[in-house]
């Protein structure tokens, strides 16, 4: 009985010892945070995509909206205030970046998460081969002499690496002034010097006369040839505009009557080509005359870069219907592309003249480039192609050196040859356009201010740009 007494008093005792000690304290919840808080805000993501983690801290369970078609969100848990998303972006196919805002939104909180991703990179197009190696290899006269293939390859090899220097001369337009004036600016002579037969009309004029031309002088092309220059003529081709204006002109040395400009004179060039006609018999008279001033040089042993029928291509109807430039162009294509295969049979196959390189000149206004190809005469029938630029600042000309490039399907050499204010050949070459040589028309700064002296040193200082003092004998 004591034993039994002795234990439920033990008993007793250690429920009393229980019951009086206090109860374990349980941990108190964690408060519920007041703001929307982000582990980043943006994300810069690779072009080829991939995933990261946006975690999220917010009073209640948040949710992202916005996302792209590009962008999913995989959700997380939100556990204590805490959530963690997986974004995922899929590879960018475009040649842009682009970027994305997604918004995390809590009850009344918000915040923006800011995605860019970068560009595609445009494949690298195969190296081009070098302009020259697509270049027609021979002159277009089988009968070429070997002087002016000697000069088309020196053209040719020069093509894409550097650009020829160049200047047309002013006044009776066979003279070296203007050569010579850039040497007094720059201390170097231009590469190119050109030649005009504008007043073939006159010459030579009458022993009376106290105004001089005459294009049997040939001295200004054979100093310039003799110094390693090359020498290029063009020909403003004036014409009568009458049988009597001709008369005139034949009888009493007035060429009044005569003019070049399609306002000035009636002149049909589609008359011109049919036999029988006034018009045509004065082509073959003026084609006869300068032929044989043509010969001259070519009894000089000297090439010519021939560019006449200049500025047609590209501008009829440019100045209102029949409205071209000059009147070779107002008759419409196809009769500007025979008189150019007149010129042509005449001066090489009757004349017989084998110096003659031909640059086909187009009009640079822009919107007329869709007409190029009407006008060409085709690559077997012109050796260069030249444009004619006059514009307001000294940028690469793109627009122009493409069209060029592209109308005879990149066989032939391309030029400046004729401008007002100079195209940089640095920024040209820059722009990737192979230029083979640069014509400044004039050396009046009033007229084409960017051509300023300084302009001029710079060019023709430049690592990039043949001066006659650069140039080979390639006689």
């Amino acid at each position: 009985m004591k034993r039994a007494l002795s234990i439920l008093a033990t008993a007793l005792a250690a429920l009393c010892i229980w019951s009086c000690e206090t109860p374990e304290s349980q941990p108190e919840p964690d408060p519920a945070p007041a703001s929307l808080t982000l582990s980043a805000d943006s994300f810069d993501v690779p072009v080829d995509g991939g995933q990261f983690s946006l975690n999220v801290t917010a009073p209640v369970r948040p949710a992202i909206s916005g996302n792209p078609a590009w962008v999913s969100v995989v959700d997380g848990t939100f556990d204590k205030y805490r959530i963690s998303y997986t974004l995922r972006v899929s590879a960018n196919p475009d040649y842009t970046p682009r970027s994305a805002t997604l918004t995390v939104t809590a009850g009344s909180l918000s915040k923006t998460v800011k995605l860019s991703q970068a560009a595609a990179e445009k494949p690298v197009d195969p190296e081009p081969e070098p302009p020259q190696t697509a270049i027609a290899e021979k002159l277009t006269n089988p009968k070429a002499s070997a002087a002016a293939q000697k000069v088309y390859d020196y053209l040719r090899q020069q093509y894409g690496k550097l650009q020829l220097s160049g200047v047309q001369a002013g006044g009776t337009a066979n003279n070296n002034d203007n050569v010579n004036a850039v040497f007094a600016m720059t201390g170097k002579h231009p590469a190119v010097a050109g030649y005009d037969y504008i007043f073939l009309q006159y010459s030579p004029t009458p022993a009376s006369w106290s105004w001089k031309v005459d294009y049997g002088d040939i001295s200004a092309a054979k100093e310039q040839w003799s110094k390693n220059g090359l020498v290029s003529f063009m020909w403003h081709w004036n014409v009568p505009t009458s049988k009597e204006a001709w008369d005139k002109g034949v009888n009493e040395a007035n060429f009044d009557g005569y003019n070049f400009y399609c306002d000035k004179t009636g002149f049909d060039i589609r008359r011109a080509l049919i036999a029988g006609n006034w018009e045509h018999d004065f082509l073959l008279k003026d084609i006869e005359k300068v032929a044989g001033y043509l010969k001259l040089l070519q009894q000089a042993g000297i090439p010519v870069l021939w560019r006449p029928l200049h500025e047609a291509a590209g501008n009829y109807t440019l100045y209102g219907p029949g409205g071209a430039w000059f009147w070779w162009g107002r008759g419409g294509a196809d009769a500007c592309k025979q008189l150019w295969k007149l010129l042509r049979d005449k001066l090489e196959g009757e004349y017989g003249l084998d110096n003659l390189i031909w640059v086909w000149t187009l009009d640079a206004t822009p919107g007329a480039e869709n007409q190029y190809a009407d006008w060409y005469p085709g690559n077997d029938l012109v050796d260069i192609v030249g444009v004619d630029i006059y514009v307001e600042n000294t940028s690469a000309q793109t627009r122009q050196y493409k069209a060029a490039l592209a109308l005879s399907g990149g066989k032939k050499l391309t030029t400046v040859s004729e401008c007002g204010n100079i195209p940089d050949p640095e920024k040209s070459f820059a722009a990737g356009d192979s230029w083979s040589w640069f014509l400044a028309w004039s050396l009046d700064q009033k007229e084409y201010k960017y051509n300023t002296e300084a302009y001029w040193k710079q060019l023709m200082g430049s690592s990039r740009v043949l001066t006659r003092e650069t140039m080979p004998s390639l006689k």
